[in-house]
């Protein structure tokens, strides 16, 4: 992998309020791998080793054999668990994902790892079918740069990701996206019974 990435985190300290259970451990088949070891086998292919999983319960986590660590500023939602990222791995920059997306793409994830270090952010940014901007800073490269604005942010009260990387030095990744991923369909997260059962049929 390329200098400029050298670790990987991935946050699991959501709620999973609307799935109604612990969404990281549902089997997306009966006998087939937990969601967050499908996210795992994604960043290994990318050449990423999954060096950390953020977590408010880091005992459910020790059969995947990583470090599991609970968010440092609790109750902060993904900003914390960025901040989290950062801090543990005490690396450059990190590249850092939800638990919640089985789809993800290896060369996509690949390609972010290889930009250089010149900005603190790099961050997925599209249109979707309904011509809303969407932004993905839950599939992202984040510098140690941003440690001390988020811990500001943190500590001010202000939670929200899009306004925080207003915040920073961010590149947002556009027209490149689409020739490793048309659909962007790796954006996808699975967050209620209802997304579950079309990543089901999808499959099918």
């Amino acid at each position: 992998m390329s200098e400029g990435i050298t670790a990987s985190a991935i946050l699991a300290g959501g709620k999973s309020s609307r799935m109604g259970q612990n969404k990281a451990l549902l089997r997306l088949e009966e006998t087939g791998q937990t969601l967050i070891e499908t996210v795992i086998g994604k960043l290994r292919e990318a050449g990423l080793e999954p060096g950390l999983v953020v977590a408010n319960n880091p005992e459910e986590y020790r059969f995947l054999g990583l470090t599991v660590e609970k968010d440092i500023v609790p109750d902060c939602g993904p900003l914390g668990g960025i901040l989290t990222a950062l801090v543990v791995t005490q690396q450059p920059r990190v590249f850092v994902v939800a638990c919640d997306m089985p789809l993800l793409c290896p060369p996509l994830i690949r390609y972010m790892a290889t930009l250089p270090d010149e900005e603190d952010a790099l961050v997925p940014r599209w249109i979707d079918d309904h011509q809303t901007r969407r932004v993905e800073a839950l599939h992202a490269v984040y510098s140690s740069r941003c440690i001390e604005p988020l811990r500001l942010a943190l500590a001010e009260g202000r939670r929200k990701a899009g306004a925080f990387l207003n915040e920073v030095n961010t590149r947002y990744l556009g027209a490149e996206l689409r020739q490793f991923d048309p659909t962007f369909a790796c954006f996808r997260n699975l967050n209620t019974p209802e997304d579950l059962l079309i990543h089901a049929n999808a499959d099918q």
